[in-house]
């Protein structure tokens, strides 16, 4: 069964100052979020997908458990060399039956492992979410991290009231990730979101789900499209770019502009690019119609 979006890691140094340029960029920012294994994080939510913006602020609870190791110690390892996206998850209605999935396609990285924290509604009220994940590898992308994601409260999770922004975004259309060599990920990006028959072109590979496309780009198509040089080198891959769709790409550029945050224009998009936006490339796009 094909899988689609359900979030991407924004791992930063700075988690505050991180939150304060979402929000500068015309987006609802929640609470601050603890997890018991050390890390902290910000939710930006939108139907359907979101951003964790997430840092490690209490190493000293960091383990040796699941969690520990495979979030918490690897997002320490990532923010001590760079900010940027660091983790893209798959949403799945049962984390059990797609990890033996990711172990028939010789990716898995983890066994199910399951959490629990509290959140709080607009009101201040306090729920109970819980997530069970379930990691994958890609051994040509050692920098990433992958896994796919089952909510067992999304009715707790998610609220309309945190996915209005003022810059008028509507969905996530895609996650692009960059690689000298896109095929060599072909196989890897097949087991990974369970879709068979991926699309290729000039620019590289495609995953075209029911939520959201996920591409692997070569770096000078990257840089055709968007404006930004990624550095890749070798067999590695880099997750890089967020993909928003907006309601009015004008009113977008002019939040943008009055927060004093530069959007470059593309063709059809704005871009921010990463040495603005914590190690991202933010890309805005005119919502489709119809």
């Amino acid at each position: 069964m094909p899988r689609g979006l359900d979030h991407v890691v924004h791992a930063v140094g700075d988690l505050e100052g991180a939150a304060e340029l979402y929000r500068r960029l015309g987006f609802t920012v929640g609470a601050r979020n603890r997890h018991s294994w050390g890390t902290h994080n910000h939710v930006v939510q939108l139907p359907g997908f979101f951003i964790e913006l997430l840092t490690v602020a209490e190493p000293e609870n960091l383990g040796t458990d699941g969690f520990s190791n495979l979030f918490g110690r690897f997002h320490q390892s990532f923010i001590g060399n760079q900010d940027g996206l660091s983790l893209l998850l798959l949403a799945t209605d049962d984390a059990a039956t797609d990890a033996a999935a990711l172990q028939s396609a010789g990716i898995a990285a983890s066994e199910v492992l399951k959490f629990e924290r509290e959140g709080k509604r607009p009101d201040g009220a306090t729920v109970k979410v819980a997530f069970s994940l379930a990691f994958a590898r890609d051994a040509g992308a050692p920098g990433v991290g992958f896994a796919v994601c089952e909510q067992h409260f999304p009715e707790n999770f998610w609220n309309p009231a945190f996915q209005l922004h003022a810059n008028g975004a509507t969905s996530m259309p895609g996650a692009v990730m960059v690689a000298d060599n896109p095929s060599d990920h072909h196989v890897f990006l097949k087991g990974f979101t369970g879709v068979s028959d991926l699309h290729s072109s000039s620019l590289g590979i495609k995953a075209i789900t029911a939520h959201g496309e996920i591409e692997i780009m070569e770096p000078i198509a990257f840089r055709d499209q968007f404006g930004v040089t990624p550095d890749v080198s070798g067999e590695g891959m880099t997750l890089n770019a967020m993909r928003f769709a907006v309601s009015d790409t004008a009113r977008a550029e002019t939040i943008f502009a009055e927060a004093g945050v530069k959007a470059e224009r593309h063709p059809g998009r704005l871009v921010i690019r990463p040495d603005l936006a914590y190690g991202a490339t933010l890309i805005f796009e005119s919502a489709k119609v119809g």
